[in-house]
């Protein structure tokens, strides 16, 4: 194990958890006005003692000067006051300078507010903390850091140096943040404002620090039992003895061992066994009962524990083996509510490592300058974000994103209205189990990927992008948007209740691509550009209930549909199938004033179409009802046929190819039409072959009933109970 060097010394100074000469701070003068010190009781609150900050006694200037003094005297009173007791720090309306890191000082905790546990710091309305013009890439404003706990930041503004700053260093400058939480506890912003910084305005983190590091002579061969007792195993792979009592652990009791080389990929999910220091054993951690493998996600260290064992499931390690073990503390149970995070350069919040928060009834917005410009982005990396909870916000002109679901898990997009011009909500392959629910996205887009549920969102004038799997899309209302359904794997995105509304005219269709779905009561109504349902999706698809109504065509994908409906818009044509693949239409309405449905080869000829059990209707005079122009296998089954006036006698209601194509080669395979019911007015044809094409095999007609029409077959068919009337 290694000893604590000078320089984590003086870490540990400056995170306040070894005591130094001299550490509090200098009282002040006796000569000096007493502290204005009050006690306020809320109606379900416990009493608070007050401090009314006193700017002169600590040096502090409101006018927008002295940055130094400022900063210095807001830090001592602030330490001061925690020392008395109080649990208000109450800071009058001005414009507090906060001056600009040295340029040699990493995270200079002399160049922003440092706060302390167990105090509210109460801001007038009219109070600005405001940051000193600097040209550095990244700075803080003000800092809630290891191991601060029960702490509220009320009222006020938060304001950088954005428009002033000095970017001509080179770098993103990317860092200058407005409020940071670095593994702190408990902590609630309301009511604030955190505007004009060069990074984000504020940053929800972690803090850690490397506690050792294995080597391959380290690992030893054996196992633990579940008493906790090193049993030798050939199969496994022990450390022995981690100690869990270096000083950082007193900030938070977490760990992560990750930055492993050469290590086996079955090692990533391991088990920990935890002792008092006399060798008692208190419990286990399995990592991958918990989903927490190596590398992500931080682990909880039980009360008492002093050291512990670890097992791999391998039976030896590589030579050039090496893992990193590590303190990581998250901030957790962080709330922030009724704030406007408005101006920043990069985003309004990061939460970037942190479990249970609550982000609320924000607004967020004009976020521009550095990416990746976003309202709030969750992304943590070798950290965990775990239990967000974003509600009630309204998002509007970020420039690149509203909300980024980049990695975690668990998290809850609920009742927020996403109005930038940009995407609205972006999730990647690395989060999970997101839930997305009553959110108004109005004029931006969705990008997602795997494990996330849609539910009851309303979206317009955008596009929304389900790529992946392990996607839930359930009572979905989507105005003039582009909805494009990508599942990485068959059946990949359940697809229910859902309403597409267009009235724009606008390339809106509902696409399904690459994988079959199965989609359940879907209704498509108005007037897109072009199709109102399209895509290229692999065999396999089923369609339950669905209705596209008001519609100008539609190019179906290829699949079955059951009990569904396709009524044209007024004097419109109805629906098409023409790609390669298999259709069923069972139980199914097709009405347009022509063609209300069309068999053709116009992106490649079908391999095998049905019609069974169905009605199809023609509103209009002078069009066939079914237009059979190429298929593979087609089967038109006990359907009813009701069309229109047919003044010549080259249409049919059902009509396979056309006259104008004759003497072209047929494109129809096997062809049976049996047990249908058509009806025409006035004399009509009501079947018609003779136009097939060259080369025609036999077609199969049986037991069809013409109402008021006849049928003209070619020679070479099968007609069998043919019935007029």
């Amino acid at each position: 194990m290694k000893t604590i060097s000078k320089a984590m010394l003086s870490s540990l100074l400056v995170l306040g958890l070894l005591p130094a000469a001299n550490a509090s701070a200098e009282p002040p003068s006796t000569s000096l006005t007493a502290s204005a010190a009050v006690t306020a009781v809320g109606a379900d609150a416990l009493p608070q003692k007050i401090y009314e900050l006193e700017l002169s006694r600590w040096g502090i200037y409101n006018n927008n000067t002295h940055p130094a003094e400022t900063t210095d005297g807001l830090n001592k009173a602030l330490k001061w006051a925690s020392e008395q007791g109080y649990t208000v720090f109450k800071v009058p309306a001005g414009t507090y300078l906060i001056r600009k890191e040295d340029g040699k000082t990493f995270d200079d905790p002399k160049a922003r507010i440092n706060m302390v546990s167990n105090m509210t710091f109460l801001m007038d309305d009219k109070a600005v903390l405001q940051k000193e013009t600097n040209g550095y890439p990244s700075y803080t404003l003000f800092k809630i850091g290891p191991g601060v706990k029960n702490v509220t930041l009320k009222g006020g503004t938060y304001r950088g140096d954005k428009d002033t700053h000095n970017y001509s260093i080179k770098g993103t400058h990317e860092g200058g943040y407005g409020i940071i939480t670095s593994g702190a506890e408990k902590v609630t912003i309301d009511g604030i404002k955190a505007v004009n910084f060069t990074g984000d305005g504020l940053s929800v983190g972690s803090m850690g620090s490397l506690i050792d590091e294995y080597y391959a002579g380290e690992f030893k061969s054996g196992s633990v039992d579940a008493k906790g007792k090193l049993i030798p195993d050939s199969s496994k792979t022990r450390l022995e003895k981690i100690s869990l009592t270096h000083p950082y652990f007193q900030i938070q009791r977490t760990f992560q061992l990750m930055h492993q080389q050469n290590l086996a990929q079955e090692a990533v999910n391991y088990i920990a066994y935890f002792y008092k220091s006399d060798g008692t054993f208190l419990s286990s951690l399995d990592t991958k009962a918990v989903n927490r493998p190596m590398g992500w996600g931080v682990n909880d260290i039980p009360a008492g524990a002093a050291y512990m064992n670890v097992v791999f499931p391998i039976a030896k390690v590589d030579p050039k083996v090496y893992l990193e073990f590590w303190m990581q503390g998250v901030s957790r149970n962080v709330v922030v509510r009724n704030s406007e995070f408005a101006y920043n350069r990069r985003q309004g919040i990061t939460v970037g490592g942190a479990q249970n928060v609550k982000i609320e009834n924000n607004r967020i917005h004009d976020m521009k300058g550095t990416a990746p410009q976003s309202g709030i982005d969750l992304e943590a990396g070798y950290l965990l974000n775990d239990g967000v909870h974003i509600k009630g916000n309204d998002f509007y002109n970020n420039q690149a994103y509203d909300v980024v679901l980049y990695d975690g898990r668990n998290a809850i997009v609920e009742g927020n209205h996403l109005g930038s011009r940009s995407i609205g909500l972006a999730t990647t392959e690395h989060f999970k189990y997101a839930t997305i629910v009553n959110n108004h996205f109005d004029g931006s887009n969705i990008v997602t990927y795997n494990n996330a549920a849609f539910l009851n969102n309303r979206m317009n004038d955008g596009m929304a992008s389900f790529l992946g799997k392990d996607l839930v899309l359930d009572g979905m209302q989507f105005t003039d948007t582009l909805v494009n359904l990508t599942s990485t794997v068959p059946f990949g995105i359940q697809v229910t209740n859902i309403a597409v509304t267009n009235t724009k005219k606008k390339n809106t269709p509902l696409t399904i691509n690459i994988n079959p779905l199965k989609l359940t009561n879907v209704t498509i109504k108005g007037q897109a550009a072009f199709d109102s349902l399209s895509g290229n999706a692999a065999d396999g698809s089923v369609f339950d209930r669905l209705s596209i109504t008001d519609f100008t065509r539609t190019q179906l994908p290829r699949g079955t549909y059951n009990d569904c409906i396709f009524d044209a818009a007024l004097g419109q044509v109805g629906a098409a199938v023409n790609n390669t693949g298999s259709y069923e239409f069972n139980r199914c309405t097709f009405t347009a004033a022509k063609n209300p449905l069309e068999i053709n080869s116009y992106h490649g000829m079908p391999d095998s179409v049905s019609v069974k059990g169905s009605t199809i209707n023609v509103t209009g005079d002078n069009s066939m009802a079914l237009s059979l122009q190429a298929g593979r296998k087609i089967l038109i089954e006990n359907n009813r046929v009701n069309a229109g006036n047919y003044p010549y006698e080259t249409l049919a209601a059902v009509q396979v190819n056309g006259y104008w194509d004759r003497t072209k080669p047929n494109k129809i395979g096997q062809l049976t039409i049996k047990g249908n019911t058509i009806q025409t007015k006035g004399k009509a044809v009501g079947i018609s072959t003779i136009y097939a094409g060259t080369g025609a095999p036999a077609f199969t007609l049986e037991n069809n009933t013409l109402i008021g029409s006849i049928g003209k077959f070619k020679g070479n068919d099968r007609i069998t109970g043919t019935v007029l009337k």
